[in-house]
């Protein structure tokens, strides 16, 4: 049966494993790095926490570890528990245990988490991806008087992008919008008075959709909110 692998971060607990009885003799960051090398062997990892045992549980660490795939991680439980994998005694490996009736908010990955979850399981070259419209929504030129810029203080840079992904193993295009926003005191601000927003090359923005269709895909992803001219 095939696995729907969402571009979202795993909350789920068939997603998580649970890693304990490790020893107390390696700092934190090595067996974060030890388990990492160990369990992305059976997929792609979101992440790999370790932590110090509670004081009743005796010297030690135990580890969180997130897999995108519920498959992968049930194939990496399987194989690692009680395992002695990269130390002289055997792990403990258990699929997390949240109730099923607890629901979590599902939170968009960043760009980089996103595009290396393309590239694992599409191939670097399995898929593609341009820009159909990009517009700042945030309208930052207004500053009149200081009432304007204390209250420009508090608002943030928002802008509004419509994408297009393409598969061409498949033959199948995939369009989808989204808004991404930036408090302001976190961006550098120049003398000028201007915002000062990084540009990064590397592939063309092609504006060739029309208002009409651009209106409909911003329906057909459920908010009409959104006011692109």
């Amino acid at each position: 049966m095939a696995e729907v692998v969402a571009f979202a971060v795993p909350t789920e607990s068939d997603k998580t494993l649970l890693v304990w009885e490790l020893s107390c003799g390696p700092t934190a960051e090595d067996l974060q790095r030890s388990l990492f090398a160990a369990f992305s062997r059976f997929g792609l990892l979101y992440s790999v926490r370790v932590f110090p045992n509670a004081a009743v549980a005796g010297p030690g660490f135990y580890a969180i570890i997130k897999f995108y795939s519920a498959r992968d991680a049930r194939r990496a439980q399987a194989a690692c528990d009680r395992k002695l994998l990269f130390q002289e005694t055997p792990v403990k490996v258990r699929l997390g245990t949240r109730h099923k009736a607890v629901q979590h908010q599902a939170l968009a990955l960043n760009g980089s988490r996103c595009q290396e979850l393309a590239n694992y399981y599409l191939g670097f070259n399995g898929w593609s991806k341009r820009i159909i419209k990009l517009q700042e929504l945030s309208d930052l030129e207004e500053r009149e008087n200081e009432e304007t810029e204390r209250r420009l203080a508090k608002r943030s840079l928002k802008v509004f992008c419509a994408l297009e992904v393409v598969l061409p193993s498949c033959e199948c295009t995939s369009r989808g919008v989204g808004v991404a926003e930036e408090p302001l005191d976190t961006l550098e601000e120049e003398e000028s008075g201007k915002i000062a927003v990084e540009y990064r090359p590397g592939e063309e923005i092609l504006d060739t959709a029309s208002e009409e269709e651009l209106h409909n895909l911003i329906e057909v992803c459920g908010d009409e909110s959104w006011s692109v001219m």
